[in-house]
């Protein structure tokens, strides 16, 4: 089964020290976030986003979000190919829809439908 991925649009990185991150991504990237919460932190960079998870597992690395239309077809196909599923498909606000799939090789692989989502 394949899956139509619409290019890449997110990756979510892990920060357990969620201020001690934030501090660093401001410095790199010489702006605030856009989007600034103790369970999230969102920056947007060149139309895409960079995102701090100060609940994401550092033993799992970033996370690579893929845009696609529907974002639990994806999950089903990725899965129906061999893949376990990692975190199931849900909405998280906005009506964006993620779901992260773990696939055979023991890298995760996520998907996201994001309505909102335009390339500059």
């Amino acid at each position: 089964m394949t899956v139509e991925f619409l290019g890449l649009r997110t990756v979510i990185y892990p920060a357990p020290d969620l201020d001690a991150a934030k501090r660093w991504w401001n410095g790199v990237l010489g702006f605030e976030p856009y989007f600034d919460q103790p369970f999230y932190v969102g920056y947007e960079v060149a139309g895409y986003e960079l995102a701090l998870d100060p609940d994401g597992d550092p033993k799992d690395g970033p996370i690579v979000y893929w845009g696609v239309e529907d974002a639990a077809d994806a999950e089903a196909r990725l899965l129906a190919a061999g893949g376990e599923s990692h975190t199931a498909c849900h909405e998280v606000g906005g009506g964006i829809e993620v779901a992260v799939v773990r696939n055979p090789t023991g890298e995760l692989v996520g998907v996201i439908r994001n309505p909102h989502f335009k390339l500059p």
